[in-house]
């Protein structure tokens, strides 16, 4: 066994690591929601980012050339809103079906860069796009043909997290990376703040509890659950950046997928209930057209 852990490609063995601190990640933020409303947990989950990417740019200074601040704003407003609705959801449904949901980003990538980049798709990435839209509604069965609000908020976690990888394939020609993960970043960290602190001063509704609430004090265990979260997201996004520079883009993102299996049976043993045939069936449907995207003839 050891052997063959030695012999892994290290871009493989680096995502899959990725792959189940991510989980892990979201087992923390699905635990402590439910004692800090997700808002804050956005928060807390941001403000170690802000921390070590600033570290990162004091040491290194930025090298860009910038022009795009509208842009690089909507990249993390639109970035902090799919995460607030992907931490919104993990409170309320099962953790491998709200990871589901957000994993399906890498379809609605394809049709953004379509539509807006004008890149090219393949029939497999069209393909790709029906079972994907099949395995959504299989995962969500919706009731009277209408989806839910937590079925709602997760797809917006996958279109929105689309949104933000989209933004990224302009704002790289003119930002440092650096700077485009730390826009994300620092929006991610004010943007629970004015929201925590309005919160007293309007009427919220049922529709809108996702965004807005008031904070609470972490307590005892609760701070190690909510540094766990910034921790273990942080690890993540560094070895997945690793994976990426060390093998293929398309195996890398292939292996990414592993994601939902670890989320699966973290939240099992979290206590959510075991899929039925159903809902399995959406799962491996989405995961099968992020494969397909993933080829690298999905775009061209």
């Amino acid at each position: 066994m050891k052997d063959k852990i030695k012999n892994m490609d290290r871009g493989i063995l680096l995502m899959l690591l990725a792959s189940l601190s991510f989980a892990v990640m979201g087992g923390f933020a699905k635990v402590v929601s439910q004692a800090l409303p997700p808002v804050e947990v956005t928060f807390f989950r941001n403000i170690f980012g802000v921390v070590l990417v600033g570290l990162a740019i004091y040491k290194v200074p930025l090298k860009q050339t910038g022009g795009k601040p509208f842009l690089l704003i909507f990249r993390g407003s639109i970035g902090f809103a799919a995460l607030l609705a992907y931490f919104y959801v993990m409170a309320h449904i099962p953790l491998g079906e709200a990871v589901t949901y957000n994993k399906t980003s890498p379809l609605f990538v394809a049709l953004f860069a379509y539509i807006f980049l004008n890149e090219k798709l393949h029939k497999s990435a069209l393909f790709a796009v029906v079972i994907g839209f099949v395995g959504i509604v299989l995962v969500a069965q919706p009731q009277g043909g209408s989806f839910d609000k937590y079925d709602i908020l997760g797809i917006f976690s996958g279109i929105g997290a689309a949104l933000a990888y989209t933004s990224i394939r302009e704002l790289r020609n003119y930002y440092d990376t650096r700077a485009i993960v730390m826009s994300f970043m620092v929006i991610g960290t004010i943007g629970p703040l004015i929201l925590m602190l309005v919160t007293p001063y309007v009427h919220v509704s049922e529709d809108f509890d996702w965004m807005f609430a008031v904070f609470v004090m972490p307590h005892g265990v609760e701070w190690a659950y909510v540094s766990a979260v910034g921790i273990f997201a942080t690890i993540s996004q560094l070895l997945m950046t690793k994976a990426y520079e060390l093998t293929k883009a398309g195996i890398v993102g292939t292996i990414s997928y592993s994601n939902i299996v670890f989320a699966l049976v973290i939240g099992v043993m979290l206590g959510d209930p075991i899929p039925d045939f159903w809902t399995l069936l959406g799962i491996i449907l989405v995961i099968l057209s992020g494969l397909l995207v993933a080829l690298p003839k999905g775009i061209k």
